[in-house]
């Protein structure tokens, strides 16, 4: 045992924190090939469309703040047949103008159902009690490719008096239609289209996260099912495998790829800080070196008062109120101690115990670490 070990060891007896086993390396479970990378081609796209919500209580938009409610509403009208004069502006509130989103996932054919997200676009107060008309959901490429319609189902709403008072549980102005858009096209995807470089011989696996190490693991998990030559590795995300060319038999080939399972690469180390809610999260593998910290707090008090002046009996004076203000600074006293260097997250847990900061503090004591040098992990602020 080197000499560094040996004297960890003493002070954590003296201390009577011994923790057998703090820094043996963590069991990382085999997972799946599914669940570690998705197949190349194989991926939903984006719907978008824009229609309205009829059938509302009053709680629709305000017309006269949002005139192309009413300009989409004559054009629908007009296509129906039904003339609107021009010189006539209705005033609604039982219509709203709505975006409309969705997902059309992979392999959808045309007559399959999806949900839709509708979502308003003016001053409607709420979408509660709405029916979403006939509306063409769009891809990327300007091509309709499913049409919604449907009932809404609103998860909030909303009570609002003659005063302008306003009572709001959750988003009453943004709804869902299950099942509510029909797909009427459909998406040609790469599944059988050909591997990385066009070889309709080979499939791609793209990792959800890069890694090297878990690409050679999954080249060498895929030969060692399927035989040599199997897979090959692309680059840090990609994996090609050969795959036959047979539809079906390319189908049920890939069922077996998926579950085959092997043990993925370690993450990397990172500290993870959240500057708006003093959430802090640490990697497993992080490590800190030894490093001396004074931490300490600085409060400013300012109260304000106010006094009177009061002029003598029968004297010409006025009376006049002054204001005063008493600064008080105080500093906590505070102490360098040391941060306890370590190579096991449950070490660190107890150096950053030790701090004793608030999460704001320790934020800013991480990132001075980070700058000193003793934090060897990457910190993400987010």
């Amino acid at each position: 045992m080197t000499l560094a070990p040996l004297l960890r060891l003493i002070a954590w007896a003296i201390a009577g924190t011994l923790v057998f086993g703090a820094t043996a390396a963590p069991v990382h479970a085999q997972e799946r090939i599914k669940d570690l990378a998705g197949v190349g081609g194989v991926r939903g796209n984006a719907l978008v469309g824009y229609g309205l919500v009829v059938g509302l209580d009053g709680s629709g938009d305000r017309t006269s703040q949002a005139p192309f409610t009413v300009q989409s509403l004559r054009n629908m009208l007009n296509e129906l047949g039904v003339t609107v004069p021009s010189n006539v502006n209705p005033q609604l509130r039982n219509v709203a103008a709505v975006a409309i989103h969705a997902e059309l996932p992979p392999f959808a054919k045309p007559g399959q159902t999806i949900d839709v997200t509708v979502s308003s676009v003016a001053n409607a107060v709420s979408l509660r009690g709405g029916t979403l008309l006939m509306a063409p959901l769009k891809g990327a490429d300007g091509q309709v490719y499913a049409v919604a319609q449907g009932s809404l189902v609103v998860g909030g709403f909303g009570a609002e008096g003659r005063d302008g008072s306003r009572v709001s549980v959750n988003v009453p102005s943004v709804g869902r239609i299950p099942n509510g858009a029909m797909v009427e096209r459909e998406v040609g995807g790469g599944f059988g289209g050909g591997g990385y470089g066009g070889d309709p011989g080979e499939l791609t696996l793209n990792l959800n996260r890069h890694d090297f190490t878990t690409v050679s693991r999954m080249v060498a998990a895929l030969d060692a099912r399927f035989g040599p030559g199997t897979a090959r590795a692309v680059d840090g995300v990609t994996v090609a495998v050969r795959a036959p060319y047979d539809p079906g038999a390319r189908v049920g080939f890939m069922a077996e790829v998926e579950n085959v399972t092997l043990t993925p690469g370690q993450a990397p180390a990172k500290v993870i800080v959240n500057s708006r809610t003093g959430t802090v999260v640490i990697g497993a593998q992080v490590q800190v070196m030894p490093a001396a910290i004074a931490h300490g707090s600085l409060s400013v008090t300012i109260s304000e008062s106010f006094d009177v002046s009061q002029p003598e009996p029968f004297g010409r004076g006025s009376t006049v109120v002054s204001p005063r203000s008493d600064v008080e600074v105080s500093q906590d006293g505070s102490r360098m101690f040391k941060f306890a260097g370590g190579t096991s997250l449950d070490e660190i847990v107890r150096a950053v115990n030790a701090v004793g900061a608030a999460p704001g503090d320790l934020i800013a004591i991480l990132e001075a670490l980070k700058q000193a040098g003793a934090l060897r992990a990457e910190l993400e602020v987010i």
